[in-house]
């Protein structure tokens, strides 16, 4: 860990806890380099996503009625 590294307490249920320690040892990582890692690619995920809702502000928006019957029109339900 770096020195300009955070620490903070994150509370796991028992079995996500038990999985991590396992995959810590068999990958040869510790626990909180698993954590960072999966933080970090869903917070990449995430960026993902809001680059694609600004790319499609534009597009028509449909309210869930309009697309319940536009599906029926087309045999799809």
């Amino acid at each position: 860990m770096s020195e300009l590294s955070k620490r903070s307490t994150v509370y796991f249920e028992s079995e996500i806890h038990q999985a991590l320690r396992i995959k810590a040892a068999t990958s040869h990582q510790s626990v909180s380099e698993l954590v960072n890692e999966a933080v970090r690619v869903a917070l990449s995920e995430d960026l993902e996503d809001l680059k694609a809702f600004s790319q499609r502000v534009n597009e028509p928006t449909f309210s869930y009625e309009e697309l319940l019957e536009d599906l029926k029109s087309h045999g799809k339900i």
